[in-house]
């Protein structure tokens, strides 16, 4: 049973959102704001909070939140940029007589994708409790399960800082396909890696994916939320397709293997091809 209660005759539910970058979110389902620990937690106008659902067989508990783009401080521009995906949320309820900061808990949870429809937005998630039900352990593959540059025990040890890049954009064709002619670099030097805008309409945004590099273009596969502007300046990320070739012939520091001992493939696994065949050599 929970150790404390909010008053049923004054009770309130009340909504946080933490996100990965950027400030959090809170708001409350009573007409008037309230203030709890320093925090503004803001009304509901914009937005509705669609609930918390169980059920007593254990599947996944979902937690959902709609409402107005730009309403509540859910932008539009942070939900088209997916500043909310992966957002923890908390919700808990107190009295808006006097309100005290989760003083009920009823669910903490991590929110999914957000989606955006024209100028309302759509965020679903599930509790914490459900990451138990999730499959854990690696599998085993050719390519490399690292995250590149990964500087945790065991990971990909490459140096982030040094495959890291800064420039600026001299030519725009489309909010995902832009040029920067001072790269010199090989062609798909950042392919599968990151870019990060530093100035410009999407500056702070996420990073996004890079789809393909060659002769100083950029093709993301995503579009940046606003479109790029000649002179934006950014931090772009080298990528790494996971290969053995690319621990030994790209992020190799300062000997030609040095970095094979953190290839975590497997290059040499037989495939289905290979140890299903009967009667050969």
């Amino acid at each position: 049973m929970k150790s404390t209660v909010a008053d049923y005759r004054t009770r309130v539910l009340c909504l946080r959102i933490v996100p990965t970058a950027g400030s959090p979110i809170y708001l409350t389902d009573h007409p008037r704001d309230l203030v709890m620990s320093g925090h503004t937690y803001l009304s509901t106008a914009g937005y509705e909070f669609t609930g918390y659902a169980a059920t007593a067989g254990f599947s996944p508990a979902s937690i959902d939140i709609e409402g107005i783009a730009g309403a509540s401080g859910v932008t539009r521009a942070a939900v088209g940029s997916g500043l909310f995906d992966g957002a923890r949320c908390y919700v808990f309820a107190t009295s808006w007589a006097a309100p005290v900061e989760d003083q009920e808990p009823i669910t903490a949870g991590i929110f999914g994708k957000s989606t955006l429809l024209d100028d309302r937005f759509q965020i679903g998630g599930v509790s914490l409790v459900d990451a138990l039900n999730q499959s854990v352990g690696q599998t085993y593959g050719a390519q490399c399960p690292k995250a590149f540059c990964g500087q945790e025990y065991g990971g990909c040890m490459a140096s982030l800082a040094a495959n890291t890049v800064t420039g600026t954009l001299t030519s725009v064709s489309s909010a995902s396909v832009f040029t920067d002619s001072a790269r010199v670099e090989a062609a798909d030097t950042f392919g599968a890696g990151t870019i990060q805008f530093t100035t410009g309409p999407n500056a702070g945004l996420k990073p996004l994916e890079i789809k393909s590099f060659a002769a100083g273009v950029i093709t993301t596969f995503e579009p940046f939320y606003y479109l790029p502007v000649v002179g934006n300046s950014y931090s772009m990320v080298r990528g790494c397709r996971k290969r053995l070739s690319d621990c030994q012939a790209r992020w190799n520091g300062t000997s030609t293997y040095s970095n094979v001992l953190n290839f975590g493939g497997f290059s040499w696994i037989p495939t289905d091809a290979t140890y299903a065949t009967v009667g050969q050599k």
